[in-house]
Parts: C-alpha cells; sequence; structure tokens
C-alpha cells in the first residue's frame, strides 16, 4: 500500500542529504525515511533536518532499513561513489551498476509499488540497470536526467539575455554527460524563437553564443567539483520539482531519463528527451523538433550509451 505523503531516500552522501533537505522544505511530504550503508550517518542527517521543523511544516524525518521504505510514493536513490575531479560520469558506472545490483533487489522482494527516481551517476546507465534488474514498469522507474542541465541552460540564457529564466523554454537532451544536445532549434522566450529574441535584446553572434553557453552548461559540473569536491544543491532543487511532479500529478513535461522505444530511430536505451511526468511517474514523451543535425547528435549520445551498455551488462 502506498503512502502519498511519505518520501525516501537512499544515500545520504552530499547529493541525498541535500534532496532530503530541499524535500523537507517542500511541503510535499509528511513523512521522510533516510537509509545509507551508514546507519549512523542516515541517523546524524535526520537528526539534524528534523530540527528545522518548528521553521517548516509538520513532518515525520528517520533513519530507517529497507522494510521502512516499503510503502513510500517515491524512492530517490542518490547512493553511489562519487564524481571525483578529472572523472566524467561514465567512469562510474562500474562501480555504481555493482551498488545498484544490491539496492534495486532489496526494494522489489518487498513488494515496493511507488516510483523509483534514479538520481546517481551515471543516471542513464543506471536508469537503464535499474529498470532491468527491477522487472518494474517502465513508466515507475525515470532518472533524473537532464533535468539539471536545462536549468542550467535556462538560467545562462535568462543571464545572456537580460531576462527571467523561468520565460526560458529550452531543453538539454540525449545523456546527461559529455554527449549532452542543447536543442536550440525548438528554443523559445516566452513563445518568440530564440534567435529573434537575441535580436530584440541586441545579439546577433547566435551561433558563437549558443556554443559558448551550450559549453558552460557541459562544463559547469566539472567546474564545481574542481572547486568544492562536488555538485548537490542544484540536482536537489531537480529532485524536489520532479518529486513536485509526481507528487502534485502536474501533468508537467520534463526532460527525464526514460527508456526509448523507437523516438527518432532510438531504441534501446535510456536517455532524456522532454516527458509529461505525474502521479503515475511518466506518461508518455513529448517529441519536440530537432533539426537533423540534432537528431544526429542524439544518435552519437545513444551510441555512446550502448557501448557502455554492452560492457556494463553483461557482467
Amino acid at each position: 500500500m502506498v503512502k502519498q505523503g511519505k518520501v525516501a531516500v537512499i544515500g545520504c552522501g552530499f547529493v541525498g542529504s541535500a534532496s532530503a533537505f530541499a524535500l523537507m522544505q517542500s511541503g510535499l511530504f509528511t513523512e521522510m525515511v533516510l537509509l545509507d550503508a551508514n546507519q549512523d550517518k542516515a541517523e546524524g542527517e535526520a537528526d539534524d533536518i528534523v530540527h528545522g521543523i518548528p521553521f517548516g511544516r509538520p513532518m515525520k524525518i528517520y533513519a530507517g532499513g529497507y522494510d521502512e521504505i516499503a510503502d513510500a510514493a517515491i524512492i530517490v536513490v542518490t547512493a553511489g561513489a562519487n564524481q571525483k575531479p578529472d572523472e566524467t560520469r561514465l567512469d562510474l558506472v562500474h562501480k555504481n551498476v555493482a551498488i545498484f545490483r544490491s539496492i534495486i533487489p532489496e526494494i522489489t522482494q518487498r513488494g515496493f509499488e511507488g516510483i523509483l527516481l534514479v538520481v546517481a551517476n551515471p543516471v542513464d546507465i543506471l536508469t537503464y540497470a535499474t529498470l532491468k534488474i527491477s522487472g518494474y514498469p517502465e513508466n515507475r522507474v525515470i532518472g533524473s536526467g537532464t533535468v539539471l542541465d536545462s536549468a542550467r541552460l535556462k538560467y545562462h540564457l535568462g543571464e545572456h539575455l537580460g531576462v527571467d529564466s523561468r520565460s526560458v523554454h529550452a531543453f538539454i537532451v540525449g545523456e546527461h554527460g559529455d554527449s549532452e544536445i542543447a536543442a536550440w532549434s525548438s528554443a523559445n522566450v516566452s513563445g518568440i524563437p530564440l534567435d529573434s529574441f537575441c535580436e530584440m535584446r541586441g545579439h546577433y553572434n547566435h551561433v558563437e553564443a549558443n556554443d559558448r553557453i551550450a559549453e558552460s552548461v557541459k562544463q559547469s559540473a566539472y567546474e564545481i567539483i574542481e572547486k568544492k569536491g562536488a555538485t548537490y544543491y542544484g540536482i536537489a532543487m531537480s529532485v524536489k520539482r520532479i518529486c513536485e511532479a509526481i507528487i502534485r500529478d502536474e501533468k508537467s513535461i520534463l526532460p527525464v531519463s526514460t527508456m526509448m522505444h523507437g523516438e527518432y530511430g532510438i531504441s534501446d536505451v535510456v536517455l532524456s528527451i522532454p516527458c509529461i511526468v505525474g502521479r503515475n511517474g511518466y506518461e508518455t514523451k513529448v517529441p519536440i523538433d530537432l533539426d537533423p543535425d540534432e537528431v544526429a547528435k542524439l544518435h552519437e549520445s545513444a551510441d555512446t550509451l550502448k557501448e557502455v551498455l554492452q560492457d556494463v551488462m553483461q557482467e
């Protein structure tokens, strides 16, 4: 029996604890369970976060085990090794797939009926692995995908144009990683094509600006990791946003990681394109218009992930 007001977070490292803090502040849930291989770490994070309840909304927050998370509406899986400086997300794959091979069966054998939200990196590979290990319907297993990358893109475009980033509509698609694609051909600002809006604001070197902004988005995580050792606030807000869409049954369009079934000619790989997200997880993909060059790059992104999958899923 799923409790719609209950969320669980597996993994209490930087991303897990920041996500738990963001979810406590969100008001979406009345109960949250934290789980970590280090029980003391989970208990410490729960004790620390719960002390903020007098400034928020009534909520039960505690450390627990797999038995305590089985009835959650959403399980957020952040457990895994951290990305180190000069290490790509794909470099993490073998370590973190091995961790997931121990975590996911613990969830499935307890009759979990909610949504699994995979956040650990490489998120596309781990979402694929979770689908295969769990056997759950595809709508119930989603990855955080390029939700954060797309937010970074909107932020940089907002700064470039001197406009509220919430009025910018643009997506990063493909891998959450080095082969990601900025979908410039569908980008707009409140319905006005991006290039037209740029010219309204006095910007005419579209290709140069687009390349610079896309590279800034792609390098964001590496730069943050180099400066402070890890990224966690941005992804924590992304987790909160995805959980909002699920718990409130918003039918929001978010670029989460899901299995491809022929969209843009791509199949049997998990990557991010915009999807309608609601109470039952993801409902359907939203095939935004991509130009031929963007479609070709999306295929390259898919091929990059497939090469890794062939290696790791045979272990």
